[in-house]
């Protein structure tokens, strides 16, 4: 059994802000990464890994600012098995009450030979090396084997044995390419169990990847093989496929007590709050489909669902909506409501904002309503998000006007932006009015960067439905993503973009090593 007081408590560990923002488009500035660290903590997350210190200088201080502020949870940064890399993290985490530092190397004869070009030999060296070093700075140290799914069995019981000795209090075997099958992972931390003398003294981690859409299977496997810690990223956030989902490891553990009898410290009413940020944040939309979090996860169609469900909502429903914070409100908001509903509302839906902001939301909440006859949850969440964070931007939009259909060709936009406190205006045209509303951005506000992705989709049900829009903008290898919202999709495109532009402008350069971890 792993090292733990609590044998039946499966740890969380949260890497939306390290191996998510890996994802190529999802890098986030230091507010947004310090936004999302405070509600991971406040939703019980254990350990929130923060970043990879010695990536770059904005990586650095993503770290150190969340190590300064985030009490409650563990704060882990990550680190290859370099003394550079591990002086770097420590430096990162010396603020923090619970510091972590995570440091790996490859183990797989794959990555030994055409990765790292090391002797076996030499990569046990390293690890002793590595976890010393990292176990001078603090008490808690965890160590990964990377490509651990498709290394010797022989090997990784030989350097598990040794990272332990070293003083390695956590041990990670990740399935770093999603290669794992769900018998065959449990049976590999079965095997380490069976094998290595000393691994009653560590908790086992496991990190999959869902390559083959496997990754939660696998992560739940080896819980029931022994397993006390589970790396997962918010609505699955990861490189190539991402990682296991956060949502549906705390959910799986929580309905299934009856199999997968272990139980975790995650506030799970707090969910849709974190899926909603992360989501709106990246500009990585939730499939409608997505378990848990999805737009159809309690939806019901079909005539005999529906007959089920409202005669006993457990006919089709293995959890309550309102478990994962999905609330039912019997306070119906519109243009009369006051300011009381509106912040009660806001409480509900998980947001809690300063004086200022709850008065510029309500403001926003207001000119809503009267363009929209209902307001959803949905909406307040899009307006919010659509708000929140914007009161160092350079450049604000103030006016839109697109003139397009069969008799204006081609399509013109008039635009006035503030720019640096001054109001600018032009005219442009484009192939259709969203191209011509991006040129005029464009000649008020001259940039290079690229358009990598717009996606227009709509919040609620409705032709008065609020459109929320997600743009990504690429220069010079840097990416950045925008969100808008309005109930005028052209108004929702120009703020997205303008959005994505003004963290684009203060983003810093962000140069990522090779050889990052699984």
């Amino acid at each position: 059994m792993s090292k733990t007081n609590e044998p039946d408590r499966v740890f969380i560990f949260d890497t939306t802000l390290r191996d998510g923002e890996q994802s190529p488009g999802a890098s986030m500035n230091l507010n947004e990464k310090l936004r999302i660290s405070e509600v991971l903590e406040e939703m019980g997350v254990d350990i929130i890994e923060a970043g990879f210190p010695i990536a770059s200088k904005g990586d650095f201080e993503a770290v150190r600012e969340i190590a300064k502020r985030v009490k409650k949870s563990t704060v882990c940064g990550l680190s290859r098995a370099t003394r550079p890399d591990i002086e770097r993290c420590a430096e990162a985490l010396r603020a923090a009450e619970r510091p972590r530092i995570h440091t790996f190397i490859s183990t797989s004869a794959l990555h030994m030979k055409h990765k790292l070009q090391m002797e076996p030999d030499q990569v046990h060296e390293a690890v002793i090396a590595s976890v010393t070093l990292a176990r001078n700075f603090t008490d808690d140290v965890e160590w990964s084997c990377e490509d651990g799914s498709r290394t010797d069995h022989d090997f990784m019981c030989r350097c598990v044995e040794t990272a332990i000795d070293c003083g390695a209090t956590t041990v990670n075997i990740p399935d770093t390419v999603g290669y794992a099958v769900p018998d065959e992972y449990a049976s590999l931390i079965q095997m380490l169990f069976d094998r290595v003398p000393n691994i009653d003294k560590a908790r086992i981690s496991v990190h999959c990847h869902n390559d083959l859409g496997l990754a939660v299977a696998n992560s739940l496997a080896a819980v029931v093989a022994g397993a006390r810690q589970v790396e997962c990223t918010v609505n699955g956030l990861g490189e190539r496929a991402g990682n296991a989902a956060m949502e549906e490891i705390v959910m799986a553990l929580r309905t299934r007590q009856d199999h997968i009898p272990y139980v975790t410290g995650v506030r799970t009413e707090d969910i849709m709050k974190a899926s909603r940020l992360v989501s709106a944040i990246t500009g990585f939309l939730v499939q409608p489909n997505k378990a848990i979090v999805g737009a159809n996860a309690f939806a019901h169609e079909a005539g005999i669902h529906q007959d089920g469900v409202l005669k006993h909502a457990g006919t089709y429903e293995i959890m309550t909506p309102e478990s994962v914070g999905l609330t039912k409100s019997n306070i119906v908001l519109g243009k009369h409501s006051g300011r009381h509903a509106f912040r009660r509302r806001l409480g509900e839906l998980g947001y809690e904002l300063g004086d200022n902001a709850i008065e510029d939301a309500f403001r926003r909440f207001k000119d809503l309503a009267d363009k929209k006859k209902e307001i959803f949850n949905e909406d307040i969440v899009a307006l919010v998000d659509d708000s929140v964070g914007h009161a160092d931007h350079r450049v604000r939009l103030v006016a839109l006007e697109v003139l397009c259909g069969t008799k204006h060709r081609p399509p013109k936009a008039e635009l006035e932006l503030e720019i640096d406190g001054e109001v600018k205006r032009c005219k442009a045209t484009g192939d259709g009015p969203v191209d011509a509303a991006f040129n005029a951005i464009k000649q008020l506000f001259p940039h290079d960067a690229n358009l990598q992705l717009f996606q227009v989709h709509a919040v609620t049900e409705g032709t008065d439905a609020q459109a929320e829009v997600s743009v990504r903008l690429e220069e010079k290898g840097k990416t950045t993503n925008g969100l808008g919202a309005d109930t005028d999709t052209m108004v929702a495109s120009v703020k997205a973009y303008i959005s994505a532009l003004n963290k684009l402008v203060v983003k810093r350069e962000k140069t990522e090593p090779p050889a990052l971890s699984a």
